[in-house]
């Protein structure tokens, strides 16, 4: 197939809904060869079912489970981008609402999935000397409020600086690590809130294929350029909405 990513293995972990299959949409009509990865094959059967004739393989995985991830690693092979996209929220997040539990769950999916992930891929990377790792982070791994919930928030935060080790450690060796953290995205995971968004709100947010384009321009940098980290946010700000309403009243 032609296309920027022509001859390119992408692995998209969370492709089965979302961000993760606008990636995969995008990826596939750049030309790249991709692996799917998600708990549940359905989803990601409906996803490699809209690529049209890419190629793409479908890994069901739990990628908190460390040999799940090292048998998904290698079925992938040599693999040139890695997207990390999985990750989770829960409708009781806050520190009089958590559980031993439910912390653990939401450190697993949103921190040590990609760790996991990240470890099965990078050696190889710095091996051949170039590697790409997409890290769908959040805006909550670069700012604290009580919108996402205590374990969220402290996952992604480290999640962010999981990807800037990389850089560290790796950049010497070709290997790549972006962290594109997005503000509000409509994709499914906002009907964990204990109260949910409007339809119109989402309307206004910032939608998964804003978030795939943002991965297709890292994605088609050349290899001599970094960036480490992508902070997008959607133009009508929920979050900035009363500071700039306040402003407007002066």
């Amino acid at each position: 197939m032609s296309g920027r990513l022509a001859g390119k293995v992408a692995w998209i972990t969370g492709a089965g809904t979302g961000i993760g299959r606008a990636i995969a949409i995008a990826f596939a009509a750049e030309g790249a060869r991709l692996f799917l990865t998600g708990r549940r094959r359905g989803p990601l059967e409906e996803t490699a079912g809209l690529l049209g004739e890419a190629p793409a393989v479908v890994l069901p995985a739990d990628l908190t489970d460390a040999a799940q991830v090292q048998a998904a690693a290698e079925m992938v092979g040599p693999c040139d981008i890695l997207v990390n996209n999985a990750g989770m929220n829960i409708t009781k997040r806050h520190w009089h609402q958590l559980t031993p539990e439910s912390v653990k769950a939401l450190v697993d999916a949103n921190l040590t999935a990609p760790f996991l992930t990240s470890l099965a891929v990078v050696p190889s990377m710095a091996k051949r000397g170039d590697g790409l790792i997409i890290q769908i982070a959040s805006m909550a791994g670069k700012n604290v409020s009580t919108l996402s919930g205590v374990g969220y928030t402290a996952a992604k935060t480290g999640y962010v600086a999981l990807s800037q080790t990389i850089n560290v450690e790796h950049g010497i060796h070709g290997v790549r690590s972006t962290a594109i953290c997005p503000g509000e995205v409509a994709t499914p995971i906002l009907d964990q809130r204990p109260v949910p968004p409007t339809p119109e709100e989402r309307a206004r947010m910032l939608q998964p294929e804003d978030i795939a384009a943002a991965a297709l321009f890292v994605a088609t940098l050349p290899p001599r350029m970094l960036v480490n980290e992508m902070l997008v946010n959607p133009t009508w700000n929920r979050s900035l909405l009363s500071a700039a309403q306040k402003v407007e009243a002066l």
